[in-house]
């Protein structure tokens, strides 16, 4: 448990690549499903974010060998054999689910990548509602896969803690990040002038508009998770805000909260930052640095302030991140040109 701080700060990678991974599809389906025109200039770009697939289940790996540097609820257990735990932290079970889960969604995005793409050089009625088929499904799998992912590697980080709205919570924050991060994508894919395709203006426009919806869901959500909590006096479950509102970590829980909400929704509820592309930079910029904080909050938050610290106070917690941040760049790049979206060198 020494150690929990370090190994949050890979956890949080772990999601963030997780989501960066999933949610070019998730979002390439809905533009599809809302029939969308300019979905037409940023799909192929959006999933070939895909090919971070590989690199976030290489961290999954990891993060689930290292059981209880993971889950601190886990050497508890071992410490106390009569101490009961739920049938849902059967570490066997927590396992099983994770890798399954994550296998099952990798197939099913990879066969929406392939439709999509079968979809654009076959005009017929059969390739058409075979790509509509498996664009209807991504919904609803980001929904059910997001949500247990929130529960293993957040919620139930203690056991007896639980949210009926944490899963919607988490999945709604990290869609947030990836139109954020998004954004980024595009502007630096674009200013390289590699790019094979071209990307208007007004798609960061489009975009700004999804993350201002997205930053009062996300509020939304943030706080009718704590009013009920609060108003209904819970004694067992506000005292996990409490310990992150008022501790060690309440510094970065309100800094995520005004990256997140107070940030994005001063500056985007202007039409012309809307509509100035580095302006929507910086904002989306907060977003994801907010993001990542949340994430770190939440899990390293689950146990007593002396077994975590501040990120990115630690030599382990730089090297990694690096890394992580190195690899998934170098992957970023392969992708884009094995699917030919940029020019060669």
């Amino acid at each position: 448990m020494e150690s929990f701080g370090s190994w949050s700060v890979l956890t949080t990678n772990f999601l963030v690549i997780l989501y960066m991974a999933i949610n070019g599809v998730t979002l390439a389906s809905l533009l599809h499903l809302a029939n969308a025109k300019w979905r037409f200039k940023v799909r192929f770009l959006a999933c070939s974010l895909a090919g971070l697939l590989p690199v976030a289940f290489i961290l999954l790996l990891i993060l689930l060998f290292n059981g209880e540097a993971t889950f601190p609820w886990l050497a508890t257990a071992h410490d106390d054999p009569n101490h009961h735990l739920p049938a849902w932290h059967n570490y066997t079970f927590l396992v099983s689910r994770e890798i399954g889960g994550f296998l099952l969604i990798a197939l099913l995005y990879g066969l929406f990548i392939k439709y999509q793409r079968e979809a654009t050089i076959d005009s017929s009625y059969e390739a058409q509602r075979r790509f509509r088929n498996i664009a209807l499904l991504i919904p609803f799998a980001y929904v059910l896969y997001s949500t247990m992912v929130a529960w293993d590697f957040e919620m139930t980080m203690i056991p007896s803690w639980h949210s009926a709205s944490y899963g919607a919570y988490h999945f709604v924050s990290n869609f947030h990040f990836f139109l954020a991060f998004f954004a980024i994508f595009l502007y630096f894919v674009v200013k390289s002038g590699k790019l094979k395709v071209e990307v208007p203006r007004y798609i960061f426009n489009f975009l700004a508009q999804m993350m201002l919806a997205f930053t009062i869901l996300w509020t939304y959500l943030y706080f009718t998770q704590y009013l009920i909590m609060w108003y209904g006096r819970l004694p067992e479950e506000i005292v996990r805000f409490r310990n992150m509102m008022e501790n060690d970590l309440s510094v970065i829980w309100w800094t995520f909260l005004a990256m997140k909400f107070v940030i994005p929704f001063t500056s985007l509820i202007f039409a012309r930052v809307r509509h100035t592309p580095i302006l929507i930079i910086l904002v989306a910029t907060s977003i994801a640095v907010g993001t990542w904080l949340e994430r770190y909050t939440w899990i390293a938050g689950s146990v007593d302030p002396e077994y975590y610290h501040l990120p990115m106070t630690s030599f382990f917690d730089i090297v990694v991140t690096a890394v992580v941040a190195a690899v998934a760049l170098f992957t970023m790049k392969w992708s884009l040109n094995r699917y030919g979206l940029v020019k060669q060198s």
